[in-house]
This record gives C-alpha cells, sequence and structure tokens, in this order.
C-alpha cells in the first residue's frame, strides 16, 4: 500500500478499551493501553486526549479523515508516534472491551479472531485534506443552507429568556470567562491568567472546558453541558452544576451527576453547551463575555459532526457588542512557547554545512 506510519509497524499487543463515544473513554482508558473508537474526522481534542491518556495505539471503526472537510484532527497522534489503525464498522462489536488484542500490518487479532485493519499514517492525512480542499466549497454551501434553514425555526426560540435556576454567584456587571474544549483551548487559557488575577471573573466550563479551569488551579463557578466529557474530579470542585437539556425537557447527563451523587440544575435550550453559556451571561447583563476554545466556524462544527450551526450564529449576533474571543490568545501573548501542533517550514538551502 505505500503507506507512511507514525512508526515502524511492528505487532503490538495490549488491552483494547472501546467506547462509540470519545469522549466518555477518555474518562476510563489507561496509559498503555489501545483505544478503539468510532470517530469519523477525529478532531483534535479528542486526538490531543487519546495522546495525554497514554494510548499506545488507536483503532478506529470509521474513517479518521473522511475527506468532506481539511483538518489536522489526527496530528498530533501521528508527530508523537501513536500508530492509528482503521477498522470496518460493523468489526466495532466484535471487539469486546478489555480484551488483549495483538495489532500487526493488515490485521487485529483478538484470541481467534482476525479482523483486517489498515494503517492510517502521513499520506493518508495529506490525501485526505487534498481531497478536501476541492470538496469544501460544496460543503460549505450545504452546512450554510442547513444552517439558515434551522435559523429560520430556533429564532423565536432564542428570543425567549431562558428559565434558569438561582445562581450561585452574581453575573451581573461582572465578566464572564467561558471555556470550551476547542482547538487551543488549554494555550489560550493559560495565556489569560494576567486577565483572570486582575479581573477575577465569573468562571464557566463548558463539560471538559472546566477541566482546563481546574488544571491551571481556578476553581469553576459553574459547569453547563450534558456532563460527558468532564472528569469525576473537576464535577465534585465546581460551585454550581447546570445539565444542558433538550426543549422537550430531556437531560441525559443527569444519569451521571446522580450516579455520583451531586446536586445540579437543568437549563431547556436549543443549540450547544457553549451557546447556553453565552446566552446565560448575556441575559443576566454580564459586563464582558470572554470566550476560549469556541467553536465559531463550519470546520470546528464539521468535526463535531454538526451540519450547521444556526444557534451559534444567532447567539453570536445577539451578544456580540458584549464577546471577547480569546482564541489563539497564545500566539501572541506567550510567543516564545513552542506550538504542539505545528509543523516547522522546511527551508532547504544550497549552501554547504
Amino acid at each position: 500500500m505505500g503507506v507512511k506510519s507514525a512508526r515502524p509497524i511492528s505487532d503490538i499487543e495490549g488491552t483494547i478499551r472501546s467506547d462509540n463515544n470519545t469522549k466518555r473513554l477518555l474518562r476510563s482508558i489507561r496509559k498503555g493501553e489501545i483505544a478503539l473508537i468510532r470517530h469519523a474526522d477525529l478532531d483534535e481534542p479528542a486526538a490531543e486526549g487519546l495522546l495525554l491518556a497514554g494510548v499506545k495505539a488507536v483503532v478506529n471503526a470509521a474513517r479518521t479523515m473522511t475527506g468532506k472537510f481539511p483538518h489536522e484532527g489526527p496530528l498530533c497522534l501521528l508527530r508523537s508516534g501513536v500508530p492509528v489503525f482503521e477498522i470496518e464498522d460493523e468489526c466495532f462489536e466484535a471487539v469486546r472491551d478489555g480484551s488483549m488484542v495483538t495489532l500487526s500490518e493488515g490485521m487485529l487479532a483478538v484470541g481467534p479472531i482476525a479482523i483486517p485493519c489498515r494503517s492510517f499514517g502521513w499520506e493518508e492525512m495529506i490525501e485526505a485534506n487534498r481531497l478536501a480542499e476541492w470538496s469544501f466549497g460544496r460543503t460549505v454551501i450545504g452546512f450554510a443552507e442547513n444552517t439558515l434553514h434551522y435559523a429560520n425555526k430556533e429564532l423565536d426560540m432564542l428570543l425567549k429568556p431562558l428559565d434558569l435556576p438561582p445562581l450561585g454567584r452574581k453575573i451581573k456587571m461582572n465578566h464572564v470567562l467561558i471555556v470550551s474544549r476547542g482547538k487551543g483551548y488549554k494555550e489560550d487559557l493559560a495565556a489569560l491568567r494576567f486577565y483572570i488575577n486582575e479581573v477575577k471573573p465569573v468562571m464557566v466550563g463548558v463539560d471538559g472546558g472546566a477541566d482546563a479551569l481546574t488544571a491551571q488551579g481556578y476553581r469553576p463557578d459553574f459547569i453547563i453541558g450534558d456532563m460527558d466529557s468532564v472528569s469525576d474530579e473537576t464535577l465534585h470542585i465546581a460551585a454550581q452544576l447546570l445539565v444542558h437539556a433538550y426543549v422537550d425537557g430531556r437531560a441525559p447527563g443527569l444519569e451521571r451527576i446522580r450516579r455520583l451523587g451531586l446536586s445540579c440544575d437543568t437549563v431547556a435550550a436549543p443549540g450547544t453547551s457553549e451557546d447556553v453559556a453565552m446566552r446565560i451571561a448575556f441575559e443576566q447583563e454580564a459586563a464582558k463575555i470572554v470566550i476560549v476554545g469556541s467553536h465559531s466556524h463550519p470546520v470546528d462544527f464539521l468535526e463535531k459532526g454538526r451540519a450547521g450551526m444556526s444557534s451559534t450564529l444567532l447567539v453570536r449576533m445577539m451578544v456580540g457588542h458584549k464577546l471577547v474571543d480569546a482564541k489563539g490568545a497564545s500566539l501572541w501573548m506567550q510567543p516564545k512557547k513552542p506550538l504542539l501542533h505545528v509543523v516547522p517550514d522546511l527551508h532547504i538551502s544550497n549552501k554547504e554545512p
């Protein structure tokens, strides 16, 4: 196949951990284990989470890059030498969580079962991005049409104030810092340390974004989301938990919170939890809304499997005059810090060394 892998492939043996939800898998997988995921267009925060978990290899029962849009989700895995393999979707259920497996060139062995697999390496990533550049225009048109279609349906709901429980910290006239689990969110949060120490904003973690706050020594005033990517430890630390519910009142995140024996409130609203966090800050008359790790363009949403961003478009239009998007803050506030996912330019010189 002429595949370039992250490193020369020899047999890899170990315990495999599987979950349809990559974010949920990150809460249980241990260093040195093999991750089995079902994650089309593996996004950067998920890939980075797998790397930080210390996995020795990743097996994906979906297309790691579909070629529908350009992105660099698997880059941190490949650069760090973590091999990535792909198997067919229907083979996912054949591999039991906790099984001992052997990965070799072209094969995943689980006991007597041999499942064909293929390597996903640099050549596959480059080719997928090349194809995506050609098809991205059509993808964006479909994305925009879907966004506008649902924006018309959601506008009335977004204009109605949220039904909120009593909040444990006053937001009115304060700055609110919202941290989502988006590209570069950890580095950008670190770059805002001086601002945080000076202003002391209300701190809101959107699901796993709350872990970034606690990792840097802060206590979230609120965590909002469906609670599928935030750690148990952070859930116990946060001052108030707000489970994001569907408009019809269903709230899948409640089950986990109740299992942990924690108290929480629910907030029913359309859109993403990030949208709801911004709406809460705006409706409670925050002076400024600073967001880290935001999702604000089509690739952000396509990586998350969303075909549009109607709610986010409308919410950003509504809160825009108070919103400060800190995406990329680390680029200019900490210029000497090495960037984890930037591949350096290679300059070829004709001069003798």
